[in-house]
């Protein structure tokens, strides 16, 4: 560990509501959250999972028969994807080195190596220079999701060394999966993202775990989604007086599994904390499960970080 980067930096959760399936709009707004965050100091700031341009939660209550409804949204969900790199990520970057801070967001990602076709369900991470440091997609899409999102590989299973330490992390039910959580532990990862759809107690208690296993600080960070936010042919799929999609529910958690910030509930917002990486060494002198508690001895670990897509 670099010592030159123990000291007491702030970091943000982006508890936002995307423009839904409208690109250029979301992506104007995370221009701003990134600015914002950045002339109050943050030095890191996380966005939720499929930010751009919207969680498809339709996979969950369109029936799988319904082929003309979902080839239309498909349609808009791909043209409205991210390619990396493109305009998108341009004005993305331009906008962390503007505001001189790491930029962590997840969206749905065009498989420009083949088709240009299918979609990744994708972490972006970028630094404070501007320069895209690398990405993740995620290894499996979780039950509905598997009709829109194609399977990430081991290649991705990193973590990113970065002016406040090192940055790695999971998508969503990606966290579930130990091998996935050991691969980004040793990596050295010191500040773990999830991007995710989930919230509630169960969420939060799993992030919590995930901070003391892996001894490490936790951003967890789920869109708000309203009912308004929608287009009028999805509202359509709600039970009437149904209001929230998504609450939110987002939170920074600390090595010892502490909520230092949120969860914040049914509202939009930037959400801070103050992270002492010097708390990890603390967390890790008693339990290092990729340290003094990994007993390679005993176990095997290894990754497949073969390049090669599942198409």
């Amino acid at each position: 560990m670099n010592t030159q980067k123990l000291d007491i930096v702030k970091v943000a959760a982006a508890q936002l509501s995307p423009v839904f399936l409208n690109k250029e709009k979301t992506v104007d707004k995370a221009v701003n959250a990134i600015l914002e965050t950045g002339k109050k100091g943050a030095k890191l700031i996380v966005f939720p999972e499929a930010f751009i341009a919207g969680y498809p939660d339709w996979v969950w209550s369109i029936p799988a028969n319904q082929n003309d409804q979902l080839n239309k949204l498909y349609v808009k969900l791909v043209e409205n994807a991210v390619s990396i790199p493109d305009d998108t990520t341009e004005k993305l970057c331009k906008a962390a080195k503007e505001a001189n801070i790491n930029v962590v967001i997840s969206m749905n990602e065009r498989n420009t190596e083949t088709s240009n076709a299918s979609l990744f369900n994708t972490i972006l991470f970028i630094d404070e220079n501007g320069e895209i440091l690398g990405k993740h997609r995620k290894l499996i899409p979780t039950n509905c999701e598997r009709l829109i999102w194609a399977q990430g590989n081991g290649s991705t299973l990193k973590s990113y060394d970065t002016s406040i330490g090192k940055i790695g992390g999971l998508i969503c039910w990606e966290n579930f999966m130990p091998l996935a959580r050991n691969a980004i532990y040793e990596a050295g990862t010191q500040i773990y993202v999830a991007p995710t759809w989930d919230k509630g107690a169960n969420w939060l208690g799993s992030m919590q775990h995930v901070a003391r296993e892996g001894g490490l600080f936790v951003v967890s960070v789920c869109m708000t989604l309203h009912i308004d936010d929608l287009p009028e042919e999805l509202k359509k799929i709600y039970a009437k007086g149904k209001q929230w999609i998504s609450t939110g529910n987002s939170c920074i958690i600390n090595p010892k599994g502490e909520i230092i910030a949120g969860p914040l509930d049914a509202e939009e917002g930037l959400l801070y904390a103050d992270i002492n990486l010097q708390e990890i060494l603390a967390a890790k002198r008693r339990f290092d499960s990729v340290g003094h508690y990994a007993r390679p001895d005993v176990f095997n670990f290894s990754i497949n970080s073969s390049q090669s897509q599942n198409r």
